[in-house]
């Protein structure tokens, strides 16, 4: 892509589900996307977690397949075109990071994990963007291999939005053992699921929706039972009457072997039970009388934020100036560590590249802005109170990857270094994250004073472990606290293996 303006734009979309991983490759014209590709595998990854949630050998070769070959369709594509992100397995999967390394080799682009109200946001997105508008709320329900999300939203914007713990593959392993298909079972998994929704439904019920809309693979499946056995009134639609007669049938099978319905695919017949079990409590619970269906889901709502992304409409740095008025940041003080941090950063990719420069960048851009939001709960300890702010917090548009990162460096903005917070980051970015940590405590440091009297210096790194400033002659002198801030920045560094040495230039 040649640049910003250009048309047309391919982007794609990788969505790393549960139960299938997801490739949507699109061309942008006229303002719209137009599908050029689609790629859909049964991968069974939620399935695929065993007792101490870690993934499998068997299910992670199953994923990286699937990667290879998806890989193949946009390994030409640039990386600010494609997104993919991984949802709630990869969220409770101990062992993620072990898997991600492989997987992105095997993709050939950076794979985010996404919290579940963050997958929650792009769901709401990709279903605003591709449905009419109406006037008044719509509430969006989508049930995936591993979680179920639920999100109020009024036009783009969202009202309320959460993410369920109970999913399609789960229910139907937890509840519905050897296939078995019975009153009982299905009692079991519907009480369950509605103690998941119980402490949502009053707060969703209060604030009232015109439109219910339900997307991805479970719900689309029930819809195409409910219509071939003409359980439905309406192409396309669900209905409390058209699912209780569903539980009817699935329970007169018996088992899920001998579930033979039209409208159903071999690749659903599996996980089904537990997604109609879902289902049921959430149109119960929530007092639904019908859905209808949306094509556009996740993937689509991650092309439409990589598009605003590109075109310098970046939900990211709405959340960025949401937490600086938030937490009444110094803003003028922050922009003055960002031209510093930047300047460091740029002087040092000369004799040194970071494996994703653009990302790097971006994350020394972000932790400047909010490195002291800490001080709006006690200035002593502030870069602790700052970093678990960011670690914890819902910031829309950042993955988890991108929020642990952000965390540390804020943690490692002052006083000791915390190795552990830098080591225990996804080992594809350690090495970056262990760099920018040092060039952003050099950033602070060297604006201590707070003042517009910005420092003017040349960086050289000689390795790794040791880097050298220059300044002109006479600044230092003239500047005590920023010598003696160095001179304590050195100590604490040297205890991490990095050396900072500087001097003064001799004009003469």
């Amino acid at each position: 892509m040649s640049s910003v303006g250009d048309e047309p734009e391919t982007l794609a979309a990788v969505d790393l589900g549960s139960h299938s991983f997801h490739l949507i490759v699109t061309r942008l014209k006229g303002g719209e996307f137009h599908v050029v590709d689609r790629l859909r595998e049964r991968v069974n990854f939620a399935a695929g977690l065993d007792g101490a949630r870690h993934i499998t050998p068997e299910a992670t070769e199953r994923a990286l397949d699937c990667l290879r070959r998806f890989g193949q369709r946009v390994n030409e594509m640039p990386r600010s075109c494609v997104r993919a992100v991984g949802t709630n397995t990869l969220r409770q999967a101990r062992n993620s990071s072990v898997f991600l390394e492989r997987a992105e080799e095997a993709l050939g682009h950076p794979i985010e994990v996404i919290s579940g109200r963050e997958e929650a946001r792009l769901i709401y997105l990709g279903v605003a963007q591709t449905n009419p508008k109406i006037d008044g709320r719509r509430l969006v329900i989508d049930i995936g291999g591993g979680s179920t999300e639920c999100v109020l939203g009024d036009g783009f914007e969202i009202v309320d939005a959460d993410s369920l713990y109970m999913g399609c593959v789960s229910y139907t392993a937890r509840f519905f053992p050897e296939g078995r298909l019975d009153e009982t079972a299905f009692e079991r998994a519907e009480v369950a699921a509605e103690l998941e929704v119980q402490p949502i439904a009053r707060g969703y019920k209060k604030l009232g929706w015109h439109q219910v809309l339900g997307c991805s693979g479970t719900i689309h499946s029930i819809a195409a039972i409910l219509q071939a056995n003409g359980w439905s009134e309406l192409r396309e639609q669900i209905s409390l009457k058209g699912l209780r007669r569903l539980r009817r049938a699935m329970v007169a099978a018996g088992n899920i072997a001998a579930l033979s319905l039209p409208g159903l695919t071999e690749d659903r017949r599996s996980v089904i039970a537990g997604g109609v079990a879902i289902l049921l409590a959430l149109f119960q619970d929530l007092g639904i009388t019908d859905m209808v269906t949306s094509a556009g889901a996740l993937r689509e709502g991650a092309l439409y934020d990589l598009l605003g992304r590109i075109h310098h409409e970046d939900v990211r740095e709405r959340t960025i100036r949401w937490f600086q008025e938030r937490y009444h940041v110094d803003t003028d003080h922050a922009e003055r560590v960002e031209r510093t941090a930047l300047s460091l950063f740029r002087q040092a990719c000369v004799d040194w590249t970071p494996h994703d420069p653009d990302h790097a960048e971006q994350q020394l851009h972000w932790a400047s802005r909010l490195f002291e939001i800490g001080l709006a709960i006690n200035h002593t300890g502030h870069h602790k109170h700052g970093s678990y702010l960011v670690q914890h917090a819902y910031m829309a548009g950042f993955s988890r990857g991108e929020q642990q990162i952000l965390a540390a460096l804020i943690l490692n903005s002052r006083r000791k270094v915390h190795r552990e917070a830098l080591e225990s980051l996804d080992p594809l970015r350690r090495d970056d994250v262990l760099m920018l940590a040092v060039l952003f405590r050099l950033a602070v440091q060297l604006n201590r004073s707070r003042d517009a009297d910005l420092p003017r210096f040349v960086l050289r790194l000689k390795d790794r472990e040791r880097l050298r400033l220059v300044f002109p002659e006479g600044w230092l002198v003239e500047r005590p606290l920023t010598l003696a801030s160095l001179e304590e920045e050195a100590a604490h560094l040297s205890s991490f293996g990095v050396q900072v040495a500087w001097r003064e230039l001799d004009n003469g």
